[in-house]
């Protein structure tokens, strides 16, 4: 797997990843209310009182993985802000996405 710094990218491909990584972030956020609202409702229904615990490890991984991506997050935007405005990338990456 190649591993790319973020002084090697452009100032496109940062704000790309920058998108990818609130799409992520928000799936994460949305999963980790579903999975919150599952375990209520089962625990409310008493369905949980015979199921291990292993079957709750992915549930139990969401918030790390969330933390992962929100540090990502939050260095990326750190790189936005060192390099330039935020609506120059803005529109360049707009600008990518309807031009060309």
């Amino acid at each position: 797997m190649r591993s790319t710094r973020s002084s090697d990218l452009s100032n496109e491909q940062i704000a790309k990843r920058r998108n990818i990584l609130k799409g992520v972030v928000v799936g994460f956020c949305t999963m980790a209310v579903v999975a919150i609202d599952n375990i209520v409702h089962l625990s409310a229904i008493r369905v949980l009182e015979n199921v291990s615990i292993a079957t709750l490890i992915p549930i139990l991984a969401l918030p790390t993985t969330l933390i992962l991506a929100l540090s990502s997050m939050v260095t990326t935007n750190k790189k936005i802000k060192a390099c330039g405005t935020i609506s120059h990338l803005f529109f360049v990456s707009t600008k990518a996405k309807t031009f060309g």
